[in-house]
């Protein structure tokens, strides 16, 4: 999971820098591995600053000096596909054709197709092991095909139309390409979010432009006409107009439903259903299964959440049953969100340091902990132990959203079935591998319900880490091995190793 935005200003005498990296801190909890801007200026000149680290470690006033120009593309990087190396920070660039960089969130499901194409067909130099600089190579290859001078609207168009047929999987891109403009789309079936919108220029006539993963970056820079890129839809803004064609209407259109349950900021929308009064309505429908399992057994004396982001879900279960609600944690917020840190023992450890319990809250009460998700169990057995340690009586454990079971494929980094709780595993299972008295999860069709009934014409959600369904068809066996083999903690740990920088743009450190 990653987190893009790209401005383009009216005012080419402006500077971007400042609203592209304002976005970033936006969304710096959708990736806290890497981040990274590009700008264009002057007679499509380009400059880069990008590397890993937080974005406040990243961009110092020294760096951001050096990024003129009036357009951008910003990337924060969250890290499902290739290594942790500084080469692999986005946003990615290739010179030829015409000068094209792109931020991708998201993850190919057919990149080892892509790559042998790439190689032996396209005969383009692939420089690292991410698929968002395929998906920018494939997008060039198909560009350099007009054999033109210059391009136009059409030529876009035309180059990702051919993108849709060849790319298969889930990603979100915003993209620019030197001196011409900016361009936003998302794949066919909407897994990943992107929205778009505009504001008058402060300076000139016309108006500013701006995509983001999230509707909160925009508002909080005050754009207005805030929408959706549509599942299938292109966006092209250049200094002269605004064109955008819906190239591919898929039959199914499934927006990742973790985006709702965990990675977008409660004050984000994403394809009109407003995060906060989901994850409200998932308490609701929390609390009714924790009544039918507990019924005239219910002895729960307070509900508890982990912060931050089961705290609205929390709340609404402790009002529908009717019980006190106690913040119990009191969180260090200089500490990253331990779900996407990458390796389990590194998790482990972060979660005390992030995490401290009050024992009033505690001591001698029988306490229903909250949490969005059960993912490797890692961080709700620890939180567990936190509370018996401040002397819980009975602590049981509620999870906004059903039992992840199944690898996600689609840009969220829970693929290896082995580190997986629940995988395998009944509830009663879960509960004692972390240290419950019982654990509550929310059903499938509750979920998609407290989703689906902010936005009715989206019938139904990427759900596939609760029921293993790949809306994108493609998804093998073999495909879920090489996942296995890729991506587990252990393969993981052999790719931290430090690598020289790769070669690109001058890169502003």
């Amino acid at each position: 999971m990653c987190g893009i935005s790209a401005l383009l200003l009216a005012d080419s005498s402006q500077a971007a820098v400042s609203e592209l990296l304002e976005s970033l801190g936006l969304l710096q909890h959708r990736g806290q591995d890497a981040a990274g801007i590009v700008t264009c200026g002057h007679k499509g000149r380009l400059f880069q600053c990008k590397g890993n680290g937080m974005v406040r470690d990243v961009f110092t006033p020294q760096r951001l000096v050096a990024l003129s120009g009036y357009m951008g593309v910003a990337h924060v990087r969250y890290p499902t596909a290739g290594t942790p190396a500084d080469s692999e920070a986005q946003p990615f660039y290739v010179n030829s054709p015409y000068g094209i960089v792109m931020g991708h969130n998201g993850n190919l499901t057919n990149d080892t197709e892509l790559r042998h194409f790439l190689d032996y067909d396209a005969h383009r130099h692939i420089n690292t092991d991410s698929d968002s600089e395929l998906l920018l190579n494939i997008f060039a290859n198909n560009l350099q095909k007009t054999g033109k001078f210059r391009i136009n609207e059409q030529d876009i168009f035309s180059a990702t139309q051919a993108l849709y047929s060849e790319c298969k999987g889930a990603y979100a891109v915003t993209a620019m390409l030197a001196g011409f403009g900016i361009i936003g789309f998302r794949d066919p079936h909407g897994i990943r979010p992107l929205v778009f919108g505009r504001r008058k220029s402060l300076t000139t006539s016309g108006y500013d432009y701006m995509f983001a993963s999230e509707s909160v970056v925009l508002d909080a820079l005050d754009f207005t006409d805030i929408e959706d890129v549509l599942p299938g839809e292109v966006v092209i803004v250049s200094r002269h107009a605004v064109s955008r064609r819906r190239l591919v209407v898929e039959e199914r259109i499934t927006p990742c439903i973790f985006e709702y349950v965990y990675f977008a900021r409660p004050d984000s929308t994403i394809d009109g259903i407003p995060v906060y009064n989901a994850r409200l309505d998932m308490g609701v429908k929390l609390a009714r299964k924790v009544r039918q399992v507990l019924g005239d057994k219910m002895d729960i004396d307070v509900v508890i959440p982990v912060p931050d982001t089961s705290r609205a879900a929390a709340l609404q279960l402790s009002h529908e049953l009717g019980l006190a609600y106690r913040e119990g944690f009191n969180k260090n917020r200089y500490i990253g969100r331990t779900f996407i840190m990458p390796g389990q023992e590194m998790r482990r450890k972060n979660v005390r340091r992030k995490l401290n319990a009050m024992p009033t809250e505690f001591k001698g009460l029988n306490v229903l902990l909250v949490d969005d998700s059960i993912v490797r169990g890692t961080t709700s057995q620890e939180i567990i132990q936190m509370a018996r340690d401040v002397g819980a009586k009975k602590v049981y454990f509620a999870s906004a959203a059903p039992a992840i079971r199944y690898p996600n494929v689609y840009g969220i980094d829970m693929p290896s079935i082995k580190e997986l709780v629940a995988s395998g595993n009944s509830d009663d299972d879960v509960a004692a591998e972390i240290g419950a008295d019982l654990v509550f999860f929310q059903d499938i069709a509750d979920l998609v319900d407290s989703c689906r009934r902010f936005n009715p014409a989206i019938k139904e959600f990427d759900t596939s880490v609760f029921d293993g369904r790949y809306v994108t068809g493609d998804v093998s066996a073999e495909y879920l091995q090489k996942l296995e083999d890729r991506r587990s903690d252990a393969a993981m740990q052999k790719k931290t190793l430090p690598t020289p920088e790769a070669i690109g743009l001058h890169n502003y450190k």
